[in-house]
């Protein structure tokens, strides 16, 4: 049977702890996988070379390991906020954030998982397709919240911003052609910043994936599809470097939907430093200047040294050269000013901080009938005023809206171009937003610390034929 909306709504506000796995055996298994991946290749195309992968994986440390608590309405609140400029469904305005909502009934406490977060009866669609659409994107959500609680526990006094990574990097390694694409070049799923203003930056590459499959039931071991997605997120991350090689440190992520003990995040990581220059709060430096146009090579671009017995060797990736670092500061902060005001249902005003190659006339042209998302809403939760977009949908028959939106103030200053100002009042800001699941008025409530939020309620019945 079927649960009522408003023990849908209840669960989505109730904190749960989620399993991680991180551990030394899980990188031997990786490891193992990653060969097993090699010899396959190698059988089907003689002669081809291993695979360029990470070449130190660890398990996660200290508290990074430990079980994540959060609700199923902030998990899909990390989602959302890291893919409102993906382009997955090219739909602009629906506004891609959105597509977590169908998730809303997917999870709960599981009766077998000694209450850890689980999948629901309704999250287990026997349909394939789904499926597949499931574990790509819960397994996002998922790996990308174990990713940020990482990135949070080793800078503390910084702020955190998650971006698509295809959004950044079309900005310099876009095709050219109709439309800009970055083709089947392996790469990360995201990239997650710290950041505080007047510091240096620190860049994380990110590989996020998902499966259905479940553990051996006599060993109780993770399956080996998340030891290959490991495995291939490792390749994924190799092909990105700021400044030279091994430079940029990363974090590797498979979720299991299906875990017996409940949905388990299995997780290791790979050292670096991925420091990017401070910026100005001003001039041609800062991220209040418009982007000038820059063309990095790919092919052949990484010069790897030699190590492991191997030759000195060059390899393709996505490599920021040195004197170029600059400006990918400037290419995080702004692309991540976009982010935000389509978090907020921005139009227009998103196209200022974006370059050709990441869409820049599409996002300067109107959006279509039936697709737009327009900031046209102003709530106060809380104990602020936040200004953004709505999504109307029926939840087991029962009309609820669903509203995303950023603190009125920042937002204010994103519609002006002035980035650095709003990094600078969202930092001073951080600590006076609330922690709280919910809200009065509303149901479950999902706030950030960059003062983005996402709440969900019941919307009135209507006195009409809807049969609402």
């Amino acid at each position: 049977m079927s649960a009522s909306t408003e023990e849908v709504l209840a669960r989505l506000r109730r904190k749960l702890p989620v399993h991680i796995s991180s551990t030394t055996t899980l990188v031997t298994d990786t490891d193992k996988a990653a060969a097993a991946i090699d010899r396959q290749r190698v059988r089907k195309k003689d002669g081809q070379q291993p695979s360029a992968r990470k070449p130190d994986l660890r398990p996660m440390r200290g508290a990074d390991r430990e079980d994540l608590v959060l609700t199923p309405w902030e998990l899909l609140g990390v989602f959302a906020r890291a893919t409102t400029l993906a382009r997955q469904g090219r739909g602009r305005g629906l506004a891609e954030h959105w597509q977590g909502l169908k998730y809303c009934q997917a999870m709960a406490a599981g009766a077998d998982a000694d209450g850890h977060l689980a999948l629901t009866d309704e999250g287990q669609s026997p349909e394939l397709s789904y499926r597949a659409m499931q574990a790509r994107e819960l397994g996002r959500a998922f790996g990308l919240a174990v990713a940020e609680r990482a990135v949070r526990n080793r800078f503390p006094d910084h702020m955190v911003s998650t971006l698509d990574a295809e959004a950044v990097l079309l900005a310099g390694f876009a095709r050219s052609g109709p439309r800009p694409t970055l083709g089947a070049r392996p790469r990360p799923d995201f990239f997650i910043e710290a950041w505080r203003p007047g510091d240096p930056s620190r860049v994380f590459a990110v590989t996020v994936n998902g499966n259905h499959q479940i553990a051996n039931k006599r060993t109780g071991k993770a399956d080996r599809s998340a030891f290959k997605q490991l495995a291939r997120g490792s390749e994924r991350a190799e092909h990105f470097h700021l400044a030279e090689w091994d430079s940029t440190p990363c974090l590797l992520m498979s979720t299991e939907l299906l875990a017996k003990e409940g949905i388990t995040v299995n997780a290791l990581q790979a050292p670096g430093k991925g420091l990017l220059p401070a910026r100005p709060d001003a001039g041609k430096r800062s991220a209040d200047a418009v982007l000038g146009e820059r063309n990095p090579p790919y092919a052949g671009a990484v010069r790897v040294p030699a190590t492991d017995g191997r030759r000195e060797r060059i390899q393709d990736g996505f490599l920021i050269p040195r004197k170029d670092m600059d400006w990918f500061g400037q290419l995080l902060a702004r692309t991540g000013a976009a982010a935000q005001l389509a978090f907020a249902g921005a139009g227009t005003e998103i196209a200022q901080y974006l370059t050709t190659g990441q869409g820049h006339k599409h996002y300067e042209q109107q959006t279509f009938a039936g697709s737009a998302s327009v900031r046209d809403a102003r709530h106060k939760i809380g104990a602020a005023w936040f200004v953004g977009t709505d999504q109307v949908f029926r939840l087991n028959h029962v009309r609820v809206e669903a509203f995303s939106g950023i603190a009125e103030e920042l937002y204010e200053l994103l519609v002006k171009g002035q980035v650095e100002a709003y990094r600078h009042r969202a930092y001073d800001l951080r600590d006076t937003f609330s922690t709280g699941t919910t809200a009065p008025n509303w149901g479950p409530v999902s706030f950030a610390d960059d003062g983005t939020v996402m709440a969900l309620r019941v919307l009135p019945a209507r006195d009409d034929m809807s049969g609402s």
